[in-house]
């Protein structure tokens, strides 16, 4: 059945959108303020300076589990007085079959809301725990003085998005027969998010707690010059009781990665929040497949980020007089 009111279109291999009803509008919209392009930030170079007596190089995070990378090589990451940190994994295609992999196992999606609500609480309440250390680990790779301002902000990110897990639903169309039609929210499924260079952990968090709020699953990238943000950040998730599979934080040269991620044909969106020559080089690959890939909104616009994470599925209920 059809009629305006209610929004109608495809999900799987019929590609995504809707016609009719309040979605088929949002699909002729846009925002009245654009946001801005993400800043592309060089990553610092080192002067042989050494912080730690032993050398930590932390793993990949693939399903539930930390992971060398296939391909065996690791990048050094500097300070901003070009003292050495540590180095992370250089992730790979195979990186990215490996986590999108974990993702087709997640029973996440099945999940009710409330039990994905109390999850995030859960990793805010550890992040929490730890600010003062995580705030000081920020400002040491970034050598600014906002760091505890930056986690206490991925906190509250967390808190929010825990609040909306149970309450972003669907809602009841008006239609000219003798019944109603349902418009009830979904997950997208599976999503890749590309993380911006600034603000390494509010850049990881918000994607990633709008992705698990509305029932997906979704493998994080990195900022390019402080990823060491995202593979301390791993250690609260092995914390949280969340699934494995869930959530997987690849590390690398974000270029280097992106054609491969929309090619993929079992991830169903590519949040590209890292910047226009990124986003371009997954549409070019994403066309083929017409995978979803969206470029983002505002921090404070919850509600587009969690439209992003979820597809409309109508349902006709007739009922009698």
């Amino acid at each position: 059945m059809f009629d305006a009111a209610a929004g109608f279109g495809g999900v799987r291999e019929s590609g995504f959108g809707r016609e009719g009803g309040w979605e088929g509008l949002q699909a002729y919209s846009k925002a009245t303020t654009s946001i801005k392009c993400p800043a592309t930030i060089a990553a610092f170079t080192g002067n042989g300076a050494i912080t730690e007596l032993v050398d930590r190089t932390p793993k990949l995070y693939i399903g539930g589990k930390q992971a060398r990378p296939d391909s065996g090589y690791s990048q050094a990451v500097y300070g901003p007085k070009g003292q050495l940190l540590g180095h992370v994994p250089i992730a790979s295609r195979k990186d990215i079959r490996n986590a999108v992999q974990s993702q087709l196992a997640s029973s996440w999606g099945k999940s009710s809301g409330h039990l994905r609500a109390q999850i995030l609480y859960y990793i805010a309440e550890n992040l929490a725990a730890q600010t003062e250390s995580y705030a000081a680990r920020l400002d040491t790779m970034t050598g600014t003085t906002s760091g505890k301002f930056e986690v206490e902000a991925a906190i509250d990110i967390l808190f929010t998005y825990a609040a909306w897990a149970d309450k972003f639903e669907g809602r009841a169309k008006s239609v000219p027969i003798q019944g109603v039609a349902l418009a009830m929210r979904e997950p997208v499924g599976r999503i890749a998010a590309l993380c911006p260079d600034a603000t390494p952990l509010l850049g990881l968090v918000t994607p990633m707690a709008a992705a698990l709020s509305t029932g997906n699953t979704v493998t994080l990238f990195a900022s390019q010059p402080y990823p060491l943000a995202a593979t301390d950040f791993y250690h609260i998730l092995e914390a949280s009781d969340l699934p494995a599979g869930t959530v997987n934080i690849l590390t690398g040269a974000q270029a280097n990665l992106a054609s491969h991620l929309g090619a993929h044909m079992d991830i169903d969106s590519v949040w590209c929040l890292s910047g226009k020559a990124i986003t371009k080089a997954v549409k070019a690959k994403a066309s083929s497949n017409i995978k979803r890939v969206w470029a983002g909104a505002a921090p404070e616009d919850h509600l587009s980020w969690l439209d992003a994470g979820t597809e409309i599925k109508t349902i006709w209920i007739p009922y009698g007089e």
